[in-house]
C-alpha cells in the first residue's frame, strides 16, 4: 500500500478496535478509551494513547500491539504518543466496552463521574456481574490490576473485580 495514502480517521479507529487490552482481552483499547486521538501531521499518522493509570504495566504491550496493527495494515509513517494529561477517566469508556466487561465478569464503572466516597472506604452498591445483586461488598481496594478493586457478592458468594471510577 502507498504509505502516503491516508486512511480515514474512522478506518484507523476500526483497525484499532481489533487491538485488545492485554489485561482484559474482551475489550478493545478503543472501547476502553485508551486511544485518545488519531490525526495526521502532514503525511504522518499520530495515534495518541493515555494509560488508565500512570505507570500502567500494560501500556508497553498496548503500544506494541497498536504498532503491529498499523504495520500489518501497511501504514509505516506513524507515531504512537503517550499523553498523561488530561488523565484518563472511565467516562471515556464506550457502552460497548462496559457491556463487554460485565459479560466477562467484571463490574463496569458506575455511570457517575467518579465517586470520592470510595477513597474513604465507603462504596456505593456495586452490582454483581454474575447474578445482578447489589448486596455486595469490597474485599480489597486492589483487584487483579490496579484499576480494579475486588468485591464479593453476598448472595451468590462469587468474587468479582470492579473497574474503579476515576
Amino acid at each position: 500500500m502507498n504509505t502516503t495514502q491516508k486512511f480515514s480517521q474512522q478506518q484507523i479507529f476500526d483497525l484499532l478496535e481489533e487491538v485488545k487490552d492485554p489485561e482484559i482481552p474482551v475489550i478493545s483499547v478503543v472501547d476502553l478509551g485508551v486511544v485518545r486521538e488519531v490525526k495526521y501531521e502532514g503525511k504522518k499518522l499520530i495515534v495518541t494513547i493515555t494509560p488508565t493509570y500512570s505507570g500502567c504495566p500494560a501500556m508497553g504491550v498496548i503500544q506494541m500491539e497498536i504498532t503491529t496493527a498499523l504495520l500489518e495494515a501497511g501504514i509505516i509513517d506513524f507515531e504512537v504518543r503517550t499523553s498523561l494529561s488530561p488523565a484518563w477517566t472511565t467516562r471515556w469508556m464506550s457502552e460497548k466496552g462496559k457491556k463487554a466487561l460485565k459479560e466477562y465478569g467484571i463490574a463496569p464503572p458506575l455511570d457517575n463521574e467518579g465517586n470520592e466516597s470510595d477513597l474513604f472506604g465507603e462504596m456505593p452498591a456495586i452490582q454483581c456481574p454474575h447474578c445482578g445483586s447489589k448486596n455486595t461488598g469490597m474485599t480489597n481496594r486492589f483487584g487483579s490490576t490496579p484499576c480494579k478493586s475486588l468485591h464479593q457478592c453476598k448472595d451468590c458468594l462469587e468474587p468479582f473485580d470492579y473497574f474503579k471510577c476515576h
